[in-house]
């Protein structure tokens, strides 16, 4: 880790900050109050900062060492250095949070151009009593309180043209908020809030947006097209106007305002991109963090002792994101407690005389657990970390030169087993490769729940459908299997991330070659079922059984 230096000793400083901001000549906008504020070269981040030490921005700092003369700990220390910083760790949480968006790429509104058009963010700071107004509200143009404010929601959100689609779940509630905020302090003030939808979900949500409603607080629904200034008698003055179509009465209206609030809404922390990188973690469509699982494992990664909690993985509210951090940190003391690692009995097993270097299981690889290292200039072997490998598999599948195995999944074991079904004792026949976290479980579902469906299927359980070779299915259907069912888990649900992915791909190209040689592709079934979707399987082997007697036996149709 890389600690950048504080110029002030941690040991000595004592908070006591308005002694050296006293005598620092130097005044710089505040990026805690987003700029509508300002702090000097020396300062506390925040006012609740931990620890409370002072530090000096080198950016803005003259080196004048009037704080140095000031400070009454003999705190200032102008020789600090970057330090790189080492920890042995047994757990990792991924908490990045989130940015603002930034509100000038949506040009329409003329954030930055027109001074009376400001974001939330700074609405925030200025409404907060520790803030750059001491709690009054005003108009940056003019410094005074505005008698009509309009909030506009979803800048940023639920935009296709700037790439976010998703809802930041907060800017309704916190528009809201702000709103009653500024009522109670100024009630002659009209306010109005243009909304796509209000999205009023969580406990007290709806009582407090009915709140809104009862002070007089106005709700359009519109998205404004543009804002500009008004037109007066005198020509062009400083009052922002929006134009908008109210979506339920079909009026299009044009209002002037003196304050216009952008509701941004939260896009992934710049660093989350590289911390991915390292951690090998996967991120989402929309650059968020992904979680192993949504419902069953909300704060974990697919990489085994790294954590996610608050909006490291998405947008959320505060209460959600204090949830998940009480959630990561006991999940990591559990980790830290067991004092030893459990590893997977089944792991990859990569035969180094057999290896070409490739480089196609490192890249399949969602957790890092392979490496291809240069040996010499002629010579690159595959190399795997058994802590890492989770033992899905889907590098085998993947492995041109059969150069990987996975124990107690062996490529002979496999085989065995088809090879067993070579005396065929009912028509039509059906091979079922299951995985073993979903399909597996639903299958079972259907014993448990008593449901009925054909005899006709042999079940093989494999660890995850990107593991399937094609050359499993292939001898199946040369030892006379009829149809040979695939099913893993849902789209986007995989426990191994992509497994499914990687095996819809491979079976859409196997289905190909088997019409190409004569064979009618339907034979090859590939399905999508969860744990408890027995009903499910169970209709899928009926319709399977159905259809296969429509087509005859294996090799009828290249009669």
């Amino acid at each position: 880790i890389k600690k950048k230096p504080r110029y002030v000793l941690e040991s000595k400083c004592k908070g006591c900050i308005e002694e050296c901001a006293r005598v620092c000549p130097i005044e710089v906008p505040s990026e805690f109050d987003f700029n509508i504020g300002l702090r000097k070269a020396v300062y506390i981040p925040i006012k609740q900062a931990v620890p409370m030490v002072a530090l000096i921005d080198p950016k803005s700092c003259v080196g004048c060492k009037l704080c140095e003369q000031a400070c009454p700990a003999d705190a200032i220390d102008y020789t600090q250095k970057e330090e790189e910083i080492e920890f042995k760790v047994g757990a990792i949480i991924v908490a990045t949070g989130w940015q603002p968006f930034k509100a000038e790429r949506k040009e329409e509104y003329g954030y930055k151009k027109y001074k009376d058009v400001i974001t939330n963010l700074e609405l925030e700071r200025m409404l907060n009593s520790s803030g750059p107004t001491s709690g009054i509200l005003v108009r940056p143009s003019s410094g005074k309180i505005p008698k009509k404010i309009a909030f506009v929601q979803c800048v940023g959100s639920r935009d296709e043209q700037v790439g976010n689609p998703y809802c930041s779940r907060v800017c309704c509630m916190a528009a809201i908020k702000n709103a009653i905020i500024i009522k109670e302090r100024y009630p002659e003030t009209e306010i109005t809030i243009f909304y796509i939808d209000i999205r009023a979900s969580g406990e007290g949500y709806e009582e407090y947006y009915k709140r809104a409603q009862d002070l007089g607080i106005r709700f359009i629904r519109a998205r404004p097209s543009d804002c500009g200034l008004r037109i007066g008698d005198c020509g062009l003055d400083l009052t922002p106007n929006l134009r908008y179509e109210d979506t339920l009465t079909g009026e299009k209206c044009q209002e002037n305002y003196d304050l216009i609030v952008l509701s941004t809404g939260l896009e992934p922390h710049p660093s989350a991109k590289e911390i991915a990188r390292l951690l090998n973690l996967p991120l989402q469509n929309n650059r968020f963090f992904q979680v192993a699982h949504p419902k069953m494992k909300p704060v974990d990664t697919p990489i085994k002792g790294v954590l996610v909690a608050g909006c490291a993985s998405g947008p959320k509210e505060i209460q959600v994101s204090i949830a998940q951090g009480s959630a990561t940190a006991s999940r990591a003391l559990g980790l830290l407690a067991k004092g030893e690692i459990e590893l997977e009995p089944s792991i990859a097993e990569i035969n180094k005389e057999k290896c070409i270097g490739c480089k196609l299981c490192e890249y399949l690889c969602n957790f890092g657990a392979i490496k291809v290292r240069t040996k010499n200039k002629e010579n690159r072997i595959a190399e795997l970390s058994e802590l890492d490998c989770v033992g899905c598999g889907i590098c085998t599948a993947a492995c041109p030169s059969n150069a990987i195995q996975l124990k107690n999944y062996e490529q002979e074991q496999i085989l065995a087993q088809i090879k067993a079904l070579h005396n065929k004792s009912e028509f039509p026949l059906i091979l079922g490769f299951l995985c073993n976290w979903c399909s597996y479980a639903g299958a079972d579902m259907a014993g448990i729940s008593r449901i009925q469906y054909p005899t006709n299927i042999r079940i093989i359980r494999i660890p995850c459908t990107g593991f399937l070779d094609i050359r499993f299915v292939i001898e199946a259907f040369n030892q006379g299997i009829d149809g040979v069912l695939v099913a893993g888990c849902r789209m986007g649900e995989c426990h191994y991330t992509t497994g499914n992915y990687h095996a819809k791909t491979r079976m859409e190209v196997l289905k190909k070659i088997l019409k190409y040689v004569g064979f009618d592709e339907r034979r090859l079934r590939v399905q999508w079922i969860s744990a408890s979707d027995g009903p499910k399987f169970a209709e899928i082997v009926t319709e399977f059984v159905d259809e296969l007697k429509s087509i005859g036996e294996i090799g009828s149709e290249l009669v």
